[in-house]
């Protein structure tokens, strides 16, 4: 149970006959019973289910830890054990905490079963015993949610026999545990109470209620209803038979798709603050006590509202009156919103708009330890307003612009203060969204790019490091998203039929609907962008540009794509038919009788294929370090289903080798839009998969223990030399194989020449092996492949 590498047990018997158990497992504690450093149990080793998946680790056979240990060894023991809860108690932890014969907790501890998120069930008998602790409503409540309950409303709910300060936490547990030995305590097992369980019949309706909700929400999943199957089987038939079902479920639901997905994501998001050459070189981020924000619109006021809630001072500066005032009461409506749904107290609300000050002026920037730049997609303005801040603010000050396409080296080219300058690009509604974008250039210093993965910690944001590119990541990766779409619909294809198979696919809404929803000024202005920079494989279509002449504009003048009533609910409408029509008419595009029939798959393969592709692109030309970085990115920025995985993630289960020939197919039919890129076409020829680390695994066989992750800037060449001799012969045979025969000899070169340290995550192994196979020339500066974004790539073993 506790981790394969880090985890050890203590157990101390003290004068009063109390054994303390103590399991450190660093750095959630796996699985204990009085948790070390403020942690009772954040649950079991989430690796351990890779390992399983992967077949690298076998599983216990069915029941073995949930009725063989904690059951029959721990729950039916004849003596007495208490849990004391410290901080959390999560998944397996408080499977375990609820296995003992009583709860004792610190205040504010969290204790929840947030199995589902990650594909699994709670499989440590909590579908049993959480409904008999807390009734079986609330319980599923907390299991479907995956949402913990502090310690104190575990008390009022039966989960927590006590909360008692920590100081006497222990001290208190075992006096419970002797009071408990000598009667004057209960006894209770948690398994075999069912005093708060509903009679059968109207168990039956609560279970059937929950059932069809869960279909209704999660239509793609299977494990939550294999989890209410469990909870079932344990009210019908008693909570042995439970157990039983539950250990069968818990070993099938592992092996789920979902499951692997979700596990990806889980380990990718805790991925993406950990920036080879940025976050590995021992730099503290420094305290950002000040931040101001110019331009105080959805997105200026929404990141102004991020940041005040998480206890930042902030500079709201606007051009007049008017405007700051409209500012500042977007930042006091979205709070307000917090305090209509009891989220948020009056105190709390005065307390954090008291963080808030307007300016019209940059005489307030002089002590601001960073700017967010927040106005509208106008290049020289930008330059104007980073010209301005060179002036006002101080020389540690981060100056970052939120722009969600402009390429930061305009921005900043009036300035002096290159390294200085990033990206923080938020999301709509920025105070909701859960990922910041960190744009760096090649002038962006590490030091900048670890303050601002800081803040971004501490407002709560998922951030994804990425490089300098028109569209950046997200944008980027999905701009064919909406394009394709309207590819298809100018030839026939219904644009309802297609946003309903979007929406069933997982998405939050389809791309038409989302064209509703961000406004088709916005939609223009970024396709424009694109269509300028991309022109060889983009779509234009003139759909929106004919419906804006008619005064529709989206779900903002309650005309787009859909029409929309007072609630803003949408239907379909049948003008737009018209549109088509004469979109089709001026583009001079010609009805496709295939098109106009597809299934929902071929509508998802068309519409997303395209996405694969220019994520490929952006992979290949670095400007994310990590494919995973992009499933993130896609996932929090753009909603795509956590439970496929992320873009990339999905694309690896279909297969390269699919994606390319259909894509290649539709090119040749429709033309460049869907031309693969070299990287997809390298990688789809060979069916090898788009994931660089299992790319490798699949062409070299080797294991994750011998492959080199890092290189270190200025590596020495003898360093190098090591570094390749550490390998065992045979995995030296085949990297040698692959980057050819060479590679002693120029591995000098390359070691020489490495100005900073990256992650070998990349593909770059073939362009690298593409150099090392022909005749190095003189230069070294030959061997420094960049991508087009001007990013060094090196590659080692």
């Amino acid at each position: 149970m506790a981790s394969r590498t880090k985890g050890k047990t203590t157990m101390e018997v003290g004068g009063d006959g109390v054994a303390v158990i103590t399991l450190i497992n660093p750095p959630v504690n796996s699985l204990s019973f009085d948790g070390a450093k403020g942690r009772f149990s954040g649950g079991f080793d989430i690796s351990g289910f890779g390992d399983i998946q992967k077949g690298t680790r076998k599983a216990p056979k069915p029941g073995y830890i949930s009725i063989d240990i904690i059951t029959d060894l721990l729950e039916a023991a004849k003596k007495p054990s208490v849990a004391a809860i410290d901080g959390l108690a999560l998944g397996g932890g408080l499977e375990l905490a609820m296995a003992c014969h009583a709860r004792i907790s610190a205040p504010g501890a969290q204790l929840g079963l947030p199995e589902l998120q990650l594909g699994v069930i709670p499989g440590f008998g909590g579908t049993q015993r959480l409904p008999r602790l807390v009734g079986l409503t609330k319980a599923l409540e907390m299991i479907l949610t995956s949402k913990p309950v502090k310690a104190e409303q575990g008390h009022s709910l039966g989960l927590v026999d006590a909360v008692v300060p920590p100081a006497e936490l222990l001290d208190a547990a075992r006096r419970w545990a002797l009071d408990i030995a000598e009667r004057r305590k209960p006894w209770v097992s948690s398994v075999l109470k069912t005093d708060k369980l509903p009679p059968l019949g109207e168990a039956r309706e609560i279970l059937k209620f929950a059932k069809d909700q869960t279909r209704r929400q999660a239509p793609n999943l299977k494990h939550p209803l294999m989890c209410l199957e469990a909870v079932e089987v344990g009210i019908v038939s008693g909570s042995r038979a439970g157990l039983e079902k539950e250990a069968l479920i818990s070993s099938q639901v592992v092996k789920l798709d979902t499951t692997k997905s979700l596990i990806h994501v889980f380990f990718s998001q805790r991925g993406t603050a950990k920036v080879p050459g940025v976050t590995d070189r021992g730099l503290v981020p420094r305290k950002i006590k000040k931040v101001a924000i110019i331009g105080g619109g959805l997105m200026g006021s929404g990141i102004a509202t991020a940041l005040i809630l998480s206890n930042y001072p902030v500079i709201l500066k606007e051009v007049n009156e008017k405007f700051l005032e409209a500012g500042v009461g977007r930042v006091k409506a979205n709070l307000q919103s917090s305090v209509k749904k009891g989220m948020m107290s009056q105190e709390k609300f005065e307390k954090t708009m008291s963080l808030l000050k307007g300016s019209l002026d940059y005489e307030s920037f002089r002590d601001v330890d960073m700017v967010i730049e927040a106005v509208i997609e106008n290049i020289s303005l930008k330059q104007q307003i980073f010209a301005d801040l060179e002036k006002y603010c101080p020389q540690h000050c981060i100056l970052a612009s939120n722009t969600s396409t402009i390429d930061l080296n305009k921005i900043g080219e009036r300035t002096k203060s290159q390294d200085r300058i990033i990206g923080a690009h938020f999301f709509s509604p920025a105070h909701v969204m859960p990922l910041l974008e960190i744009v760096r250039t090649n002038h962006t210093s590490a030091q900048v790019i670890v303050d601002l993965l800081d803040v971004g910690k501490k407002i709560k944001k998922t951030p994804v490091v990425v490089g300098n590119c028109t569209g950046f990541a997200v944008n980027r990766m999905f701009f064919p998203y909406t394009q394709a779409a309207m590819f298809l619909v100018e030839r026939g294809t219904d644009p309802y039929l297609i946003d309903k198979a979007v929406s069933k696919f997982g998405m939050p809404m389809g791309p038409f609907r989302l064209c509703d929803l961000v406004g088709f000024g916005v939609a223009i202005a970024t396709a424009t962008q694109f269509i300028e920079n991309f022109p060889e494989r983009t779509n234009k279509s003139m759909i929106i540009p004919l419906m804006q002449e008619d005064k529709r504009a989206g779900e903002a003048t309650r005309k787009g794509f859909y029409l929309y009533d007072e609630k803003r609910k949408a239907k379909p409408d049948p003008e737009i038919k018209k549109y088509i029509e004469k979109a089709r008419s001026v583009s001079g595009v010609n009805l496709d009788p295939k098109l106009a029939k597809l299934s929902e798959k071929e509508i998802i393969e068309m519409t997303f294929f395209p996405v694969v592709n220019e994520a490929c692109r952006v992979f290949a030309e670095g400007i994310a370090v990590k494919a995973a970085d992009l499933d993130i990115a896609g996932i929090f920025g753009m909603g795509f289903p956590p439970y496929r995985g992320g873009i990339m993630f999905w694309a690896d289960s279909i297969g390269s080798k699919y994606i390319y020939s259909k894509l290649d197919e539709w090119s040749k039919a429709y033309g460049g839009f869907f031309k693969p890129c070299d990287f997809l076409a390298e990688r789809g020829s060979k069916g090898a998969p788009l994931f660089s680390l299992a790319y490798l695994l699949h062409e070299c066989s080797l294991g994750t223990s011998q492959i080199a992750v890092v290189i270190r800037s200025s590596l020495a060449s003898t360093s190098l030399q090591n570094k390749f001799s550490s390998q065992t012969d045979e995995s030296r045979k085949k990297i040698k194989k692959l980057l050819g025969s060479g590679y002693m000899d120029q591995g000098m070169w390359l070691g020489c020449y490495t100005y900073r340290l990256v992650m070998f995550e990349l593909p770059f192994w073939q362009e690298a092996g593409a150099y090392w196979k022909k005749s190095i020339p003189d230069k070294a500066s030959t061997l420094k492949p960049k991508n087009s974004s001007g990013h060094t790539r090196n590659v080692l073993v």
